[in-house]
Formats: C-alpha cells, sequence, structure tokens
C-alpha cells in the first residue's frame, strides 16, 4: 500500500512539473498545448478509494490551473474525467473490469490505447469547450479537441510504453 502512495505521489508531482515546465511552454503550430498529465487518470490505480481519486484529480487540474493561468479549466475537465472514469473502464474493458482482481496486463494494447484516447478526447472536449464557451465556434473547438488529442495522445503513449511496467 506504502509503494503505491509513494510512487503515485511521485507520479502526480513529475506530472505537475513536466506540464507546468516543459509543455505548457510548447506550442506546436501556435495554437497546440500537449497536456500529457491526463495519464495520471490512466496510471491511477483502479480499485482505490474513488473519493481520494477526485481530490486527487481536483488537486491536480488546480495546481496546473494555478500555474497556467487558466480559471480552474483543467480541475474542471479533470474532475469530469475522474467521474467518468468507471463509465470509460466498463466500456473499454467490458465485463472484465467488473472483476475484483482486473489488471491492466489481462487487456490488449487496443483496448489500453482506446481507454487512453477516450479519456483524452474527453478531456480535451470538456476543457476547450469551457475555454471557447460558445457553439458558434464549433468548427474552432472541433480543431483544438483533435489537433491537441492526438499530440497528446501520441506524447501519453509514448510515456506509458518509456515509464509502465513491463508486464503492462
Amino acid at each position: 500500500m506504502n509503494n503505491t502512495v509513494f510512487l503515485n505521489t511521485i507520479r502526480f508531482v513529475l506530472l505537475v512539473l513536466t506540464q507546468v515546465l516543459i509543455f505548457n511552454n510548447l506550442h506546436f503550430m501556435g495554437y497546440i498545448n500537449p497536456m500529457v498529465y491526463v495519464i495520471f487518470f490512466y496510471w491511477y490505480p483502479i480499485k482505490s478509494n474513488r473519493a481520494l481519486f477526485m481530490v486527487t484529480s481536483f488537486l491536480l487540474g488546480f495546481i496546473i490551473d494555478v500555474f497556467s493561468d487558466t480559471l480552474a479549466l483543467h480541475a474542471m475537465a479533470s474532475l469530469t474525467i475522474a467521474y467518468a472514469r468507471p463509465v470509460i473502464m466498463r466500456f473499454c474493458f467490458g465485463v472484465n473490469y467488473e472483476f475484483q482482481n482486473f489488471s491492466f496486463k489481462n487487456t490488449t494494447k487496443v483496448q489500453r490505447i482506446t481507454f487512453l484516447a477516450l479519456l483524452i478526447f474527453i478531456h480535451q472536449i470538456v476543457y476547450f469547450s469551457l475555454e471557447i464557451l460558445s457553439i458558434s465556434h464549433f468548427l474552432l473547438i472541433l480543431k483544438k479537441v483533435f489537433t491537441t488529442g492526438i499530440v497528446t495522445l501520441i506524447l501519453c503513449t509514448l510515456f506509458s510504453s518509456l515509464f509502465s511496467p513491463q508486464s503492462e
């Protein structure tokens, strides 16, 4: 238990630092800003305390909001993902998710990438919808969601393959 808490704390701090110090300063093509901290929701333990997960998700989003000056956009998108994560997992992994001994190592790579992609794109939809806050700019929202989402998915898949255990 203590090893899991320590590992998640290290991941939390490192993801906040990499997002704030590196990825918030990258602007590909002028508007693509990867949000790699979303991988925290992928890495968080599956059968853990849900209330603690919601609080941790809010803190992650809030800390990134403070350093990014984005008026709680990251916090709202993070809370949405934390709340919707069990439904997304049930959609991606099916009945296997309901069992107590469920583990990512028992799933296929396609299921894991689908899960990560849904987390990222739902996060992006919430974030950019709240940022632009106008239905008349629907195409702009879609452009930002897909371009930023694809770059974020590529980077998160790379991070996941580099920093996840070999058994995954």
